[in-house]
């Protein structure tokens, strides 16, 4: 409600000064040199102000609920609600991941697994759910890319942790949870433990809190994407708003490929909290960085929309974050940027409710609901008797 009523004033005001402000005295110079930016952010109140009337907020629940995302399982399961899961369809899909099965509350996997720390992730969290899970086979994709094409291809089940609308995969909660994310050089064996993630990053949230922050926009990642070079370009040009920089990845063999500059060193994510203003974009899928960012109490610039992991769909654009669309321009980002820099109180808002959600509705203890929830609605779906694959192994 505070939110509204800031920005109710705040678009009067704006409107007012367009109408009658300093600019009525020469109305063409006002057209050609104060409409632009009027006009941008004339559109950006009235975006924050109608996602805040239309938001509706998670339920509260227990400690080990979450209604806030299984809407996500309903609608990734849709698709075989007609006629189930058959064998046919299993076997369809086999080469599109790796084979699990669960027989008699006992977990099994393909002895071959392309990531086994990523495998391990999954497993962590399959294993605690056995005892009430019925039989069950299934294909769990490890990669980052997903694999069922909506429009083309096969349309067996397949579970991977990111996709966009041009995919059926049914989506889970990433290995990264609690091991097995990208391995960087402050994160050797991956990036894991969201539980230790959670605490150690809301700690740093309170060691630099919002008056305290550096007031300009930060970025530090591999250029897995040129989607980030207009950020950079800008942090080169105007450091003073933007502080962007490339750093190495596994596939860096010149500056050529940290866009002509040395690589930047690796920034951990509790350091980062000391930026009022972090930047996301998606990598090869959806980035392991966007939920950890929040929780610095920072205000967080998205970019893009294409690309979602299960619980990006309870999170609203202008209520939690900034959105901002794919590929946009050095021009875009820096009135965006000086927006937020002149309205201080919006952008504190919308970072606390970022944070607020994260921490009550992405808990260890969520993930674990998702699964048990995803592979409970998944187990009612077979429709044949699992009987054990004998060239599998057993795990658990």
């Amino acid at each position: 409600m505070k939110i509204i009523i800031l920005l109710t004033l705040l678009i009067q005001g704006l409107l007012a000064l367009d109408s009658e402000g300093q600019c009525s005295a020469n109305r063409a110079e006002c057209t050609s040199k104060s409409s632009p930016y009027q006009k941008d952010a004339n559109s950006i109140l009235s975006q924050i102000k109608a996602a805040n009337k239309t938001y509706t907020p998670c339920p509260k629940e227990k400690d080990d609920g979450c209604s806030c995302h299984t809407s996500v399982i309903e609608r990734d399961l849709a698709p075989f609600n007609p006629t189930g899961i058959t064998k046919e369809a299993i076997e369809s899909v086999l080469s599109y991941g790796t084979k699990y099965q669960i027989v008699d509350h006992t977990l099994y996997r393909q002895k071959a697994c392309m990531f086994p720390s990523r495998c391990s992730g999954i497993e962590h969290f399959i294993k605690p759910l056995l005892k009430e899970l019925p039989n069950m086979e299934m294909v769990v994709n490890c990669r980052d890319w997903p694999q069922i094409m909506r429009d083309r291809g096969p349309k067996g089940p397949v579970l991977s942790f990111s996709k966009t609308a041009d995919y059926l995969d049914i989506m889970y909660p990433a290995w990264s949870f609690w091991e097995g994310g990208p391995a960087i050089a402050l994160h050797p064996t991956g990036i894991g433990r969201w539980d230790k993630y959670r605490n150690s990053i809301s700690m740093a949230g309170k060691k630099w809190p919002w008056e305290d922050k550096i007031g300009k926009g930060f970025f530090r990642g591999s250029r897995t994407s040129d989607e980030r070079d207009s950020l950079v370009l800008l942090s080169r040009k105007n450091l003073d708003l933007v502080d962007a920089q490339y750093t190495k990845n596994q596939a860096w063999k010149s500056p050529k490929d940290t866009l002509n500059a040395e690589p930047a060193s690796e920034v951990t994510f509790e350091d980062h909290c000391q930026y009022k203003y972090l930047f996301n974009f998606r990598g090869v899928a959806a980035s392991f960085r966007f939920k950890h960012l929040f929780l610095c109490k920072s205000l967080v610039f998205h970019v893009g929309s294409e690309w979602n992991e299960f619980f990006y769909f309870a999170m609203k654009p202008w209520v939690h974050y900034v959105p901002i669309k794919s590929y946009p321009t050095e021009q875009e980002l820096e009135s965006i940027l000086l927006f937020f820099k002149e309205h201080d109180d919006i952008a504190k808002e919308i970072a606390q409710n970022g944070y607020k959600f994260i921490w009550k509705h992405l808990k260890l203890s969520d993930v674990q609901c998702y699964w048990r929830k995803l592979l409970t609605d998944y187990g009612k779906l077979m429709r044949y008797d699992v009987e054990v694959d004998k060239n599998l192994k057993k795990i658990a």
